[in-house]
């Protein structure tokens, strides 16, 4: 099962701004953001996302390590990991807890780490090209482990009095980070993660990239002996049974498609769905809330509920097990993408023609200025469904789950050369 490690991390000199120096990971970054945090000099973003060739990144670590803007911890230690916030129009405040340390790397068939959802290719070669010229995971990917007697909760609790860095992020959410040093206790967590399988909640693509990493460098190594720096991967590991893990929804928006029609979307839907009118398109959202195979068609100028009629769900041919099929994303991709909108559910992963966004705000934006022609409106998934997918040795579609809050990149860098 997971086999996890304490790390001597790279981080910042102290002298440094924090604030400055966080970005967001590589896949939610917008573009006015980059744009942004590339003017500071030192931003974490010129490793986890930069603007040339991954042998620059390269060249720029090289350079900041040698010029003390990184520097090495003397001690190997597990990096507790608090994130402080609430969601958009609710009183509730949440603290989700969680722990940074290296991870032993396993491909997907071993059924140690559980992936959830699929991949898009291109994403996962950019983060190959940049492992293999910089050996630096410059942000955790987020894992989730099953603890119902919450044995770790106390040493983190403690830990996190003594904060290393606290900070606002972009998203609101106040990012705390401690460190633990004792060996006794690091071995607890070690204990505790042993008989534990690990659902990949965020990061598909960077773990991914581990893989096929891991891979050709044992491939090009006739000493491979497992302890190489290459099989272990960065990872924040939360509990499920805290109570603090959100998903949020992430809708479709569909581009460029040819021949598009409102109308004759809606004449392609009818026989499966129940059609009504939403007068109100912003409440779009609200309206498809709690209701089985129920989703929002937002077009320019109307908006639509549409729920799946219960008896043409034995239309659906694709040969998943149940509880995959079950899912609302399941039958979107299927009755509404596919079917309605002619894109095939294996060009699906790769098309130009679907892109992502978790705002419904957003999404209206896009539609209303004509940088999208459609936004299919989504609910959220449950932790019980990604936790049945995993189960199942199935995965969901594409960008099915958004765990709220992201982690941030900046506070800690983790090496797998094997000389650091």
């Amino acid at each position: 099962m997971a086999e996890i490690r304490p790390i001597r991390a790279w981080r910042y000199a102290p002298e440094l701004n924090i604030d400055d120096l966080t970005s967001p990971l590589f896949d939610v970054v917008s573009d006015r953001q980059r744009k942004a945090l590339y003017q500071h000099p030192f931003n974490s973003i010129h490793l986890s996302v930069p603007r040339g060739p991954a042998s620059q990144a390269g060249a720029l670590l090289a350079r900041w390590k040698k010029d003390g803007i990184l520097l090495h911890d003397k001690l190997p230690a597990i990096y507790v990991y608090y994130q402080y916030f609430a969601l958009a129009g609710q009183s509730a405040r949440f603290c989700r807890k969680g722990f940074v340390a290296h991870i032993r790397v396993h491909e997907w068939e071993e059924q140690v780490i559980l992936r959830h959802e699929n991949t898009i290719p291109q994403a996962v070669n950019d983060r190959i090209a940049l492992l293999e010229h910089t050996q630096l995971h410059s942000s955790p990917t987020h894992g989730l482990y099953t603890d119902t007697s919450f044995a770790l909760e106390r040493y983190m609790d403690e830990a996190i009095q003594s904060p290393l860095y606290e900070t606002e992020d972009y998203q609101g959410v106040r990012d705390v980070l401690a460190v633990i040093h004792d060996a006794q206790v690091i071995r607890q967590f070690v204990s505790v993660l042993a008989d534990k399988q690990i659902i990949l909640a965020d990061g598909h693509h960077r773990y991914e990239s581990s893989i096929t990493y891991q891979q050709q460098r044992k491939r090009s190594n006739p000493h491979h002996t497992g302890e190489e720096g290459y099989n272990f991967h960065l990872m924040y590991l939360t509990n499920t049974e805290a109570g603090d893990l959100r998903i949020l929804p992430t809708h479709r928006l569909i581009h460029h498609l040819n021949d598009f029609s409102e109308e004759s979307i809606l004449n392609k839907l009818e026989n499966d769905f129940v059609i009504k009118a939403v007068d109100e398109p912003d409440a779009l959202y609200d309206v498809i809330q709690g209701k089985k195979w129920a989703f929002g068609l937002l077009f320019r100028d109307n908006a639509y509920k549409v729920r799946l009629k219960p008896e043409r769900f034995a239309a659906l041919p694709w040969p998943f097990p149940e509880v995959v099929k079950q899912l609302d994303l399941t039958v979107m991709h299927y009755f509404i993408i596919e079917k309605a909108l002619g894109i095939p559910g294996k060009a699906q992963r790769s098309s130009l023609h679907i892109t992502f966004d978790r705002s419904f705000t957003d999404c209206t934006a896009k539609v209303l200025k004509g940088e999208a022609q459609l936004a299919i409106i989504t609910q959220e998934v449950s932790i019980d469904e990604v936790k049945d997918v995993c189960a199942s040795g199935y995965t969901m579609p594409q960008k099915s789950t958004y765990f709220y809050p992201k982690v941030i990149a900046g506070f800690l860098f983790s090496s797998v050369a094997d000389s650091e």
